[in-house]
């Protein structure tokens, strides 16, 4: 079974534009999620769906540069933007990932793909309802809800957001929640401005050695070094997160 994770990324954002190539610890915050999405075991292929705007030509050459994967399609619609990656790079899974999360654990990850696998469900994510922090969230699902998607979700809101059409039919579909045996969602680790930035990277300068940061590294900093949650505590959270 082929699984593709498929990376939004664009450079318009008007809170933070550009934000994609956001230094953390030396290195652009697109190069982060990408590092995390290879160390997951049961990622075939990864895409990074950007827009046709000439401001992402940056993001194709990075990919270009790096060697990875890049779809162009439409900056509205970002939902039509994820078929159309899918049918240029096939798969039977699609995961989709945020570029703005520099947190992004492969076990969860993984976890979230190998329950969509077992052919319970159509769509398995991890925040519905959310229990890991913010910005650890990812779904999964197959091609065949893409397809459905793509054809019913008619308004702007489903239509950016990509899965909304099947949160807001629980009835026609079969949706899977992965949950943390703690209850972390009131952690923001996503990031949107400065504040978010700022604070992961005052987690990184905390961190002991080198290598990827994950979820109980991250906590034990913050257990430790509280003051550094209060750098974004003021930042506005999605509706899901407050």
């Amino acid at each position: 079974m082929k699984v593709n994770a498929i990376v939004q990324a664009r450079c318009g954002s008007t809170r933070f534009p550009k934000k994609v190539f956001a230094l953390i610890d030396g290195k652009p915050l697109i190069w982060h999620v990408v590092e995390r999405l290879k160390l997951t075991t049961r990622i075939d292929d990864i895409i990074i769906a950007t827009t046709e705007n000439p401001i992402d030509d940056a993001i194709k050459k990075w990919c270009d540069d790096n060697g990875v994967l890049c779809y162009r399609g439409s900056e509205e619609d970002v939902l039509h933007r994820y078929y159309e990656a899918s049918l240029k790079y096939p798969s039977d899974i699609v995961v989709r990932i945020t570029a703005d999360d520099p947190f992004k654990e492969p076990c969860i990850i993984d976890e979230v793909i190998a329950c969509l696998e077992n052919g319970e469900y159509d769509l398995v994510t991890n925040n519905f309802p959310p229990s890991f922090p913010e910005g650890l969230d990812c779904e999964a699902f197959t091609f065949k809800v893409l397809q459905e998607m793509e054809m019913k979700s008619k308004d702007s809101f489903e239509r950016e957001h990509v899965t909304q059409y099947v949160y807001r039919n629980p009835d026609k579909y079969r949706i899977g929640n992965v949950t943390c045996e703690r209850q972390l969602s009131y952690y923001r680790w996503t990031i949107d401005n400065i504040e978010d930035l700022n604070m992961v990277n005052a987690i990184y300068e905390c961190r002991n050695g080198k290598g990827i940061l994950l979820m109980d590294e991250i906590l034990n900093i913050l257990e430790k070094k509280p003051e550094i949650s209060e750098i974004n505590a003021t930042v506005k959270r999605s509706d899901m997160y407050k």
